[in-house]
């Protein structure tokens, strides 16, 4: 399938918290902002790095395909995607993006439109979770499936995909929605030097996804949430210890030792970016005045609740990701 026109959008400012701790050095620097016409140009100019790279890619260039691995004893899944115009005499940034609980990897990419961004894209699967129905889910929340570590997944994942295809590793990136934007926090916190920006999508904050968050360096994160949002609720959760979504952002802008801060309104679209930041691993938050519990601007069902077509959160999240590598600091 061939990529779709994406509406780029101005970049939205988005945010992320945790609590203030001190600061590692971190390993992220910023890139200058993509344009809205960058994201549109082909492959190879707009997202890649020349690179002699001979891996054994024999998945086909505009191609979604199912793969499996043997993570921790289990057999696990995931959709791989790569773009129109795959090139192995390049090295492409990777997005790896988690569902939410009862969903999969193929229903993500189908609602996300992240398949239709210049990057290899990953749908890994997640286990059978506990609690009602025969739901697969994620580490970090209290339905987690028992004794599956999807930190060590990841790890798995990514080995795999770097193994056989051509990945730029200083340009690799975690997003996902609900109980995957959760589990992609973590893994922020968790990998350190892995992912060069994160992107949750309605995060599920159970306590389980904070774990090392306090002394993580700091991490260019966007969280983009609907202010009417019913199963995560924005303005928490006491009852299910999940935070105010304001409070969460300003607390990964203090941790990331943001000293800048900026609003904007574009209709039901409130965009908050904290700059000035270690490392410039800026904070933004991306509030959607009715927004449910979906995926905003996407054309496919998502989730509960109103969904806004004045942003695309896939074009939000690469206009991010876009400004963010590692590099060798730290």
């Amino acid at each position: 399938m061939s990529p779709r026109h994406l509406r780029l959008l101005a970049p939205v400012a988005a945010v992320t918290a945790v609590t203030a701790v001190s600061l590692a050095p971190s390993a992220v620097t910023a890139l200058s902002p993509a344009s809205s016409d960058a994201a549109q140009r082909s492959s190879a100019q707009a997202s890649t790095s020349r690179a002699a790279c001979t891996k054994p890619t024999e998945q086909e260039p505009d191609s979604s395909q199912k793969h499996e691995l043997t993570s921790g004893g289990i057999e696990r899944s995931y959709v791989l995607r790569l773009p129109e115009g795959y090139d192995k005499r390049d090295s492409w940034p990777l997005i790896v993006a988690y569902h939410g609980r009862g969903s999969t990897g193929v229903e993500v990419e189908g609602f996300s439109e992240l398949s239709d961004l210049p990057a290899v894209v990953a749908y890994p699967d997640g286990a059978i979770g506990t609690g009602s129905g025969y739901r697969k889910a994620w580490q970090g929340a209290p339905y987690e499936a028992p004794g599956v570590d999807d930190v060590a997944f990841t790890r798995d994942l990514l080995g795999a995909i770097e193994a056989d295809h051509c990945i730029d590793t200083s340009r690799v990136y975690a997003t996902g929605k609900s109980n995957g934007a959760g589990l992609a926090v973590l893994l922020g916190c968790q990998l350190p030097g892995t992912f060069a920006a994160v992107a949750p999508v309605a995060p599920a904050l159970y306590p389980g996804t904070r774990t090392g968050c306090d002394e993580a360096p700091a991490t260019p994160i966007l969280e983009i949430h609907g202010v009417a949002d019913a199963t995560i609720p924005y303005a928490g959760d006491p009852d299910r210890d999940l935070p105010a979504i304001p409070e969460w952002t300003q607390g990964w802008a203090d941790h990331n030792g943001c000293t800048e801060t900026a609003t904007r309104t574009l209709r039901d679209v409130t965009t908050t970016r904290w700059t000035g930041c270690d490392h410039d691993a800026e904070v933004e938050h991306v509030a959607v005045d009715g927004g449910g519990h979906v995926w905003p601007g996407g054309d496919i069902y998502s989730g509960g609740g109103h969904v806004t077509h004045t942003i695309e959160s896939a074009s939000v999240i690469w206009d991010f990701f876009s400004r963010h590598r590692l590099t060798s600091e730290g």
